[in-house]
Parts: C-alpha cells; sequence; structure tokens
C-alpha cells in the first residue's frame, strides 16, 4: 500500500539524509525544525525502516538509531553490513563488510544486527 508522503515525513527524512550519520529519536527531536512529538518521529522511523528507506541500528546499551545509507540504496555495501558506533563522538556509521557467520542446521537468518565499538578514525 503506498502511503501519503506528509511533510513532517519530509522533514525527517531530509535530516537523517543531510546528516549523513545515524541518529537516535532524540537527536532527530532536538535537531528537527517542526513541532513533532516523540510518537509521531518513532511511528515515522518504523514506517521508513519497515519500507527500506532507513534501517535501524541497535547499540550495546539498547538505544536506537536510524541511518539513511546511501552506499546501501547504491549496492556499494552489502545488505548484512557492520556499523560503527565512536565511544567518543557517538556517531555510528556504516562500515563496507559483509558479515560471514555460520549457523547449525535448520536455522534461517532474517535479520542481523553487527554493531563494533570503539574510537573512529577522527577520534582515535
Amino acid at each position: 500500500m503506498k502511503r501519503r508522503n506528509t511533510p513532517t515525513q519530509e522533514a525527517v527524512l531530509k535530516l537523517l539524509v543531510e546528516t549523513d550519520k545515524a541518529m537516535s529519536q532524540d537527536a532527530i527531536e532536538k535537531r528537527i525544525d517542526i513541532d513533532i512529538n516523540r510518537a509521531t518521529i518513532y511511528r515515522i522511523l518504523n514506517r521508513f525502516c519497515d519500507d527500506g528507506t532507513l534501517h535501524k541500528i541497535v547499540a550495546e546499551d539498547g538505544k536506537q538509531y536510524f541511518a539513511f545509507c546511501v552506499k546501501c540504496d547504491d549496492n556499494k555495501l552489502p545488505e548484512q553490513h557492520f556499523h560503527f558506533r565512536c565511544t567518543h563522538c557517538e556517531t555510528i556509521e556504516c562500515l563496507p563488510s559483509a558479515v560471514h557467520f555460520t549457523l547449525p542446521n535448520g536455522y534461517d537468518v532474517q535479520h542481523v544486527n553487527c554493531l563494533l565499538t570503539g574510537l573512529c578514525n577522527d577520534c582515535s
């Protein structure tokens, strides 16, 4: 089903595209230039994830980050790839490495969330 494109959705997506980094809901709420509540932001972000427009990264503390990944859309990155979160500047970025693993027979992976933490190039 085609969803209507609202000004609120456009503003959230524009912010993520222009930022070029993964952002948490609270960071989006602080930086967005329109009046929008927390529940609406989460609803928009989850719809974009369901549509494949964004992907969600869950940090080791359970906090959710959302990213519009241009490299993913251009198929320059594998669908299942690693993310890196800098513990100093707290940015999260996509890494160009595919995730490889083996599972026992009978298991079927539907989603992978791989997050590495440490210091990024700029902070190390």
